[in-house]
């Protein structure tokens, strides 16, 4: 990692480590903690207010993202969910109620004093499927093929390694997975330079992928499917947005069908658009079938 990244990394770790300690301080006022001070295209506002309801105080007030990812996820009985930057775990308690027992919500969350929070919020929420990891989400400290969903709240758009978050999210989800984020994107007109004009980078602005890039960065990870829905304003030309994307079902058979790339199911760039039989006397559907391949599509 670049000295410029671990500079912008440190300073967004301490940005959200001073919003849990505010949080965590204004706990012990007679009137509960007051929410960490954002314009009205992030926080808390964002959810409903049944939602907001439900849950520790403390959640509801260190919420600093510009979506509600969970109402959009489609999250059902028994998957597994994992939030990238998990904060004080407002997602993370919404995603295990979704889930139920049957189901896990984890969280993953790289600063010390959100994930204090984060696990005094589960308590006072009464979960018991939730887990709270400490790590990055360049490197995700989980197995692969171990997550059903993965959810985020204007997180991605802080890494200086986008291309390490799509592949990580990419390599936890289970073959049909998917994901269901909120970020900060883009217009495709606007440049690097622009952006920053616009806000810094721990305001969620300077970091934001365009359309394009967000799109292009997500498939060349694997993932298919991709939508990107704009849903309002933050900035000019920048928007929070809905990100979706899947991971193939035939992901896994794919992996593990051979240890060469070339010669995978007797395919050449296996399960992708650019598929060709590596016998080019014989098509991509004969060669799967006579190789016993299980990517059949």
């Amino acid at each position: 990692m670049s000295e410029q990244s671990t500079d912008l990394r440190e300073t967004v770790r301490r940005r959200y480590a001073e919003a849990a300690v505010k949080v965590t301080e204004g706990g012990t006022a007679c009137c509960g903690p007051q929410p960490v001070e954002i314009d009205e295209n992030f926080g808390s506002t964002l959810y409903a207010a049944d939602e907001r309801d439900a849950l520790p105080a403390e959640a509801v007030a260190a919420s600093l993202g510009c979506g509600n990812p969970t109402a959009v996820a489609d999250l059902h009985e028994g998957e597994r969910v994992l939030d990238l930057g998990s904060g004080g775990g407002i997602d993370v308690l919404l995603s295990a109620r979704r889930v139920g027992p049957t189901g896990k919500a984890y969280g993953l969350d790289m600063t010390d004093e959100m994930l204090a929070l984060a696990l005094t919020n589960a308590k006072k929420a009464g979960a018991t499927n939730v887990e709270f990891l400490k790590g990055t989400i360049e490197a995700i400290p989980l197995p692969e093929n171990t997550i059903d969903v993965v959810i985020s709240n204007c997180v991605i758009n802080l890494s200086t390694d986008k291309a390490s978050v799509f592949a990580e999210t990419y390599r936890v989800l289970t073959p049909g997975g998917r994901i269901g984020v909120s970020d900060v994107v883009a217009d495709d007109v606007l440049s690097s330079a622009q952006r920053a004009e616009r806000g810094d980078y721990v305001g969620c602005i300077a970091g934001a992928l365009s359309f394009a890039e967000y799109r292009e960065g997500l498939e060349a990870a694997g993932f298919t499917n991709v939508e990107i829905t704009p849903t309002h304003s933050v900035a000019d030309g920048m928007h929070s947005a809905i990100v979706r994307a899947t991971k193939p079902a035939t992901a896994e058979a794919c992996a593990g069908a051979t240890k060469s790339a070339d010669d995978c199911c007797g395919v050449n760039a296996c399960c992708t658009p650019a598929e060709t039989p590596v016998d080019p006397t014989s098509t991509v559907a004969q060669a799967k079938v006579a190789s016993g391949c299980g990517c059949q599509e």
